[in-house]
Parts: structure tokens; sequence; C-alpha cells
């Protein structure tokens, strides 16, 4: 089980610019599992996690602190 901070991932998001919709589409998942993955209803897979670190631009490090923080 991954232990994402959903917290981050938001702001990550938000300060994108990119939309929920866009984000979704770009990692070829529907914008409903996106939300469902975001609020830990089910978990981001590791080609998700790759695709919306690329998405996002992310780096390293902020990956981690999103997707596998303790």
């Amino acid at each position: 089980m991954n232990s994402l901070n959903a917290m981050k991932l938001k702001e990550a998001i938000k300060s994108s610019g990119i939309t929920m919709t866009m984000i979704s589409s770009r990692i070829g998942i529907s914008r409903e599992s996106l939300y469902n993955k975001i609020e830990k209803k089910t978990e981001f897979t590791v080609s998700e996690i790759v695709k919306l670190s690329e998405i996002l631009d992310l780096s390293t490090e902020k990956r981690d602190e999103i997707f596998f923080s303790n």
C-alpha cells in the first residue's frame, strides 16, 4: 500500500495549473478514478505515479514526499 500524502498532491496539482480532467486524460483514467485515488479510496499504480510525476514536473524528492511519505 502506498502512503499517499493527498494534501501535497493537491497542492502540486493546484500549482501546476493543469485541470483534473486534463491530468486524468493524460494518465489514461477517468476523472472519477483520479479523485478516488487522491481521496485514498483506491491506489495509484506505479505507471500512474510515473505519468503523474511527469505531468506535474515533480522532482524525485517531491514525488517521494507525495507518494511514499511515512
